[in-house]
């Protein structure tokens, strides 16, 4: 007599659920070339706010089965290192960059000295977590005096005339109240696992810039930036067109434009410890 997939603990989450995301994620990765690309765009950013060479040693946290990040950093001349909670996750990331430069962890633990590391890498990660304020104060305890973390995470306030909001496949999701959310966390883990596009552990938080804010200064950084501060007048991102130069010019000149852009672009966060 086969066994009913149905008759398990319920604890155990749908049945389908941990199959169906390795095949998405296969699927969905981004191309080597591209994600290279990305990092090291982001890396240009960094440069210009802490200077080229005071970033050295860098923890990709939550870095998942294939950490690209980890190994084009480490291409580019980073000493990088990477942490990742599931113990399947840690055997492909190895295998992946063909070394043992991936362990077992969790943000909220962090096996490393204090001060050690000059860059965390911290995306797409702290939705998933048990605890942000546990997980920023000891990204904050390894962030060495003067270093930075890079926190990309949900955004509560982001508008998409298509709905899109990250990994759910339901629009306006970033919008629904925490109640509603939260039942969508259950449908998801035990009766409809597309939900969250076959998720693992789902998003369970949603952040507004400030409260990333708010969230990192009780971890005990410092200052506070986003990507539209770091870009410059010159960069192809803002003469891609004339809304782009004047929006550009706007956020300069104003508190309340530059507030109203971080509803959109306010999930991307460079947090800094100062010296």
């Amino acid at each position: 007599m086969s066994e009913d997939p149905n008759d398990r603990p319920l604890v155990n989450g749908h049945p389908d659920l941990a199959r169906r995301y390795h095949e998405t994620f296969e699927r969905s990765v981004s191309s080597r070339t591209e994600e290279d690309e990305r990092i090291l765009r982001v890396m240009g950013y960094l440069h210009r706010l802490v200077g080229r060479d005071r970033i050295k040693n860098v923890l990709v946290l939550g870095c998942g089965p294939r950490p690209q990040p980890i190994a084009c950093l480490r291409n580019a001349g980073y000493e990088t290192r990477g942490i990742e909670p599931i113990k399947s996750f840690v055997e492909s990331a190895n295998a992946f960059l063909g070394a043992p430069l991936v362990t077992e962890g969790a943000a909220e633990r962090i096996s490393l000295p204090d001060a050690s590391q000059d860059l965390v890498l911290f995306e797409a990660v702290l939705e998933h977590v048990e605890s942000p304020e546990d997980s920023l104060k000891e990204i904050f305890r390894v962030t060495s005096p003067g270093g930075i973390a890079v926190v990309s995470t949900t955004n509560r306030h982001r508008f998409r005339l298509t709905g899109e909001n990250g990994e759910y496949r339901v629009p306006f999701y970033n919008w629904f109240p925490a109640l509603v959310k939260e039942s969508y966390v259950f449908h998801h883990l035990h009766v409809r696992p597309h939900l969250a596009n076959y998720s693992l552990r789902p998003a369970v938080h949603w952040f507004t810039y400030s409260e990333l804010c708010r969230l990192g200064r009780y971890a005990g950084f410092a200052q506070f930036y986003s990507l539209i501060d770091l870009v410059r007048p010159s960069d192809p991102s803002v003469q891609r067109s004339l809304v782009r130069r004047m929006a550009y010019k706007l956020i300069q000149k104003s508190p309340w434009v530059r507030a109203l852009a971080l509803t959109q672009v306010g999930d991307f966060v460079i947090m800094y410890k100062r010296p």
